[in-house]
């Protein structure tokens, strides 16, 4: 297929991030539609969980290998099976009449959906080799992101409440459909180096285990206990399984991932500002909702429409101002900016009240500070993308995506474990946390190069892929 001219860049984006907005719609309707599951297939706390859960371990464990594979055998390609796989999944969670059938679909749910994910901001980089176009596309992949979180809410009541839970998965059929058809005629063929390449197979399944295995100790951290016998034997063998992962890749002669990813400074300061931001704020997003309804005694659907303004804020600065605000200081200034809105806005809601609660006073100013979500996230991305070679751009969208779940995952369990039994007050030492959490970041973020120079010694300056990749 040739390439993509500048005329079907943005039609070709478009496409790329129906498929985000697919995997990421379904993160947020799930949640709504939980006690509606319960009832229907009898399914106790611990199986209800596992619905949830199953879905992020196989997420989480599946990025970085996955956006290796985009790399080696073309992304164009691990794109489309992940859309196709995660698509087929959801038919088989629509149609399931028991937990066991149902865990096990969202399992595979979250195999195509880190297949998708992992390579959609490789395709990006390769879709607008530009800097100033592609400021403007990453601040619509923040767009699809806060679209797809605020959509969910309120979309999985409706649907839940309308036609029956089992709506929330068969709502990606046409979706995805739509996204293999038009990414078949629109993503340019990319043919990668093959397996032979880098294809780590021993690398492949030490660092799928400690990943795989690290979320299951991070989500069943809380109900077991952090210093319960299971949860410290599963993070220690977390641990050596990904210690064993780096050491080999420090001796294979093709690494799964070249540690030299790790080793460029501005790389490694994204992902770790990263992990402490989706840390702060995947918590906040829950927590929030939690109190509204716990303490406030908000319904389910009050609460997804007293959580909007968050979303639309976001969702108008990352499509509206992101992409002018970094080319006018650049990204290390729009992040500092927007994290310290962030911490700012989380800060406040340690003040919320036990009692009567105004809303204009009490929430919606952290809502609205929200927009430093818009500015930070779409700075983060085009830092974490900075580096990006032709043939690392998989990996490293694959280490980004891996490093924002790594982040949700530990954010929602401390965050929520902080809260949990503690009334108000918990909520309180919660935000705190989330707040400080968020400083950590600014000042990681203070240690980033103030301007992009060129690529680390020994390395070529990165160059966009002449084909898009998918």
């Amino acid at each position: 297929m040739p390439e993509n001219s500048s005329r079907t860049r943005w039609p070709a984006l478009a496409v790329v991030c129906a498929g985000m907005l697919m995997v990421i719609l379904d993160g947020s309707i799930t949640t709504v539609a939980l006690p509606a599951i319960q009832a229907d297939l009898h399914v106790g706390p611990a199986g209800l969980a596992w619905v949830v859960d199953a879905y992020v371990v196989a997420f989480g464990g599946l990025l970085l290998l996955a956006g290796r594979l985009g790399d080696l055998l073309g992304r164009r390609r691990v794109y489309l099976a992940g859309i196709a796989a995660f698509t087929a999944a959801s038919v088989l969670c629509g149609l399931a009449t028991g937990p066991a059938t149902l865990i096990a679909a969202r399992f595979l749910q979250g195999v195509g959906g880190a297949t998708a994910s992992a390579v959609g901001l490789g395709m990006v980089v390769a879709l607008f080799p530009d800097p100033a176009e592609r400021a403007k596309a990453f601040g619509v992949v923040g767009f699809t992101g806060a679209a797809g979180a605020s959509l969910g809410q309120v979309l999985g009541g409706v649907l839940t409440a309308g036609l029956g839970w089992h709506w929330i998965f068969l709502i990606n059929l046409p979706i995805g459909a739509a996204a293999v058809l038009a990414g078949r005629r629109l993503l340019a063929d990319d043919r990668g180096p093959g397996l032979g390449a880098g294809a780590d197979a021993p690398g492949a399944a030490l660092v799928t285990g400690g990943l795989m295995l690290g979320v299951y100790t991070i989500v069943e951290g809380g109900p077991a206990g952090w210093t319960s016998a299971r949860t410290l034997a599963t993070g220690a063998a977390a641990l050596v399984l990904l210690a064993a992962f780096l050491r080999r890749q420090a001796r294979a002669a093709t690494p799964l991932l070249p540690l030299r990813i790790l080793a460029r400074r501005t790389t490694a300061l994204a992902n770790l500002v990263q992990i402490l931001m989706l840390a702060a704020l995947f918590g906040f997003q829950i927590l929030l909702a939690l109190y509204l309804q716990q303490v406030q005694h908000y319904s389910a659907l009050a609460t997804g429409l007293a959580m909007l303004p968050a979303a639309l804020t976001i969702a108008a600065v990352s499509l509206l101002l992101a992409a002018r605000t970094i080319a006018r200081i650049g990204e290390r200034r729009t992040l500092l900016l927007g994290l310290a809105l962030l911490t700012v806005g989380i800060a406040l809601l340690t003040r919320l009240p036990a009692g009567h609660l105004n809303y204009a006073a009490d929430v919606l100013p952290t809502l609205l500070g929200a927009a430093g979500f818009g500015l930070a996230a779409t700075a983060l991305t085009a830092l974490g993308m900075a580096d990006a070679r032709p043939e690392d751009a998989g990996l490293l969208s694959g280490l980004l995506n891996t490093t924002q779940q790594v982040g949700a995952a530990l954010g929602v369990a401390v965050l929520t474990a902080l809260a949990a039994g503690r009334g108000t007050g918990g909520f309180h030492l919660a935000f705190g946390t989330g707040a400080a959490l968020l400083l950590a970041a600014f000042l990681l973020a203070l240690a980033l190069p103030r301007h992009r120079g060129a690529a680390p010694a020994g390395e070529p300056a990165a160059e966009p892929p002449a084909l898009v990749h998918g």
